[in-house]
């Protein structure tokens, strides 16, 4: 029997290709969008993996410390901190802890220290800002883990998708994620073939019909 050539939709094996922020935002309607101002301490950083949600009072990270031990492998913290913008919540100790139990990444809304040594690990770290000033361990702070947090205008539950790159964060219900990430992966066909085009020559005008006719 001869063999044959089997062709193979482009999406069909979607969870194996890499999203951009961008792209899944589009692809889910516009919606997900964390605040702008967190950013990856290095461009190059970047994330897709489930949310584990954590609430943190102002200006302390002792449920920080907690969440390390309580996510799962694969996780990412997404941290909100009651806009307690201007403390470090973490730096390389709880990198490094969070490494060992095998963490995909921090998103935090608030500051982070010990920024060289983070971005000399490498292990993705998305923060609000930079900041040096310390936090407290108040073992009866008011905080949470696993519970769905805001973060802006976002909800983030546990497991929820988070993609994040150089661009933003993003954030994908959990019941949403396999049909966003299959129209995630026609946007980026499409895109491509945009591109293709303009290289031989058309117009984004023609490309989008954005032509005004009289």
């Amino acid at each position: 029997m001869s063999a044959q050539t089997i062709s193979k939709d482009p999406t069909e094996d979607v969870a194996a290709v890499p999203l951009s922020s961008a792209t899944v935002h589009e692809a889910a309607g516009r919606i997900g969008a964390l605040p702008s101002e967190i950013k990856p301490l290095h461009p190059d950083m970047r994330l897709e993996a489930p949310a584990f949600p954590v609430k943190a009072p102002h200006g302390d990270n002792l449920w920080l410390h907690r969440a390390v031990y309580s996510a799962a492998p694969g996780e990412v913290l997404v941290v909100d901190t009651g806009e307690g913008f201007e403390f470090g919540y973490w730096g390389e100790i709880l990198a490094e802890a969070a490494i060992a139990r095998g963490l995909a990444g921090l998103v935090i809304h608030g500051g982070v220290r010990d920024s060289a040594r983070l971005i000399e690990i490498g292990w993705p770290v998305f923060a609000t800002r930079i900041c040096i000033q310390g936090t407290g361990k108040d073992p009866h702070g008011d905080g949470d883990l696993g519970d769905p947090i805001i973060i802006g205008d976002q909800t983030v539950g546990l497991g929820d998708l988070i993609v994040a790159d150089a661009d933003g964060v993003v954030c994908i219900p959990a019941t949403a994620v396999e049909q966003v990430r299959r129209k995630s992966m026609e946007r980026e066909a499409a895109e491509a073939d945009y591109l293709e085009r303009i290289r031989n020559g058309e117009s984004t005008l023609d490309i989008y019909g954005l032509r005004f006719t009289t």
